[in-house]
């Protein structure tokens, strides 16, 4: 796939490009950073892109941001939408927001009131906002006393992006104790999935089911999450595998 002709766009862009993103589906990219500590545990950290059909770069979970990052990014498109998938994924958008002032940033439910140091131009709920709502769709999993996660669909590429709400380590990922603990908690190996604390939150599992039908009906074919082995292919079993907890 190429990015879109931009008249300053030089080859050490496109370069940028392909070493700091790597493609998972057309006009759809992610790129890796640092591991992040939460609880004790080093989780990596992974952010999507994708290139909407009016040019512009739409950022999933921005990560760490570097010089390098954003001119691959910037080769993509246009920066015009940042959004944070759930009230954890919040570490680096103030970076994000500062490099790309004019660029609308949307909160997951309950992150706004966590983050008022941030200027957020809107929640995202059920509805696609119009400017990407030909492109990407979502759905919010609600039900959960702690945590709200929205989940997205990527039209041209059939990828479904999860962050939190499907977690796959690989096995040799963590050893010791951190390693038996991941695995206890269901999120080592093929069959990854929700971390039994944030199961145990939804007290009211009907609003969740309905999510999982919406993301189950998109049919998606690849499955792009923020932290462990993401799914080139037979997403929509592997999906309905994790999430039949629900």
């Amino acid at each position: 796939m190429r990015p879109p002709r931009h008249s300053q766009q030089s080859g050490t862009n496109r370069h940028l490009l392909d070493m700091m993103l790597e493609q998972f589906g057309p006009s759809l990219y992610l790129a890796n950073g640092p591991d992040v500590s939460f609880l004790g545990f080093p989780y990596p950290t992974r952010m999507a892109v994708a290139r909407l059909s009016d040019g512009t770069a739409w950022i999933w979970s921005p990560i760490e941001l570097t010089a390098e990052l954003a001119d691959a990014v910037q080769a993509v498109g246009p920066v015009c939408h940042i959004v944070s998938p759930n009230k954890l994924h919040h570490l680096f958008l103030k970076q994000w927001v500062e490099r790309w002032p004019e660029a609308r940033v949307f909160a997951p439910p309950d992150l706004a009131r966590k983050r008022p140091d941030l200027r957020f131009d809107g929640t995202l709920g059920d509805m696609p906002d119009p400017r990407w709502a030909a492109d990407i769709d979502q759905v919010v999993f609600r039900g959960s006393f702690a945590m709200e996660e929205v989940v997205f669909f990527h039209r041209a590429s059939r990828t479904a992006i999860v962050c939190d709400l499907i977690q796959r380590f690989p096995s040799s990922y963590l050893t010791g104790l951190k390693g038996l603990l991941v695995r206890l908690d269901g999120l080592a190996g093929d069959r990854g999935s929700t971390p039994r604390d944030w199961r145990a939150s939804f007290l009211r599992r009907g609003p969740a089911r309905a999510a999982r039908r919406t993301l189950l009906d998109w049919q998606p074919e690849r499955l792009l999450i923020a932290h462990g082995v993401c799914a080139p292919a037979d997403a929509t079993r592997i999906i309905r595998d994790a999430l039949r907890w629900i």
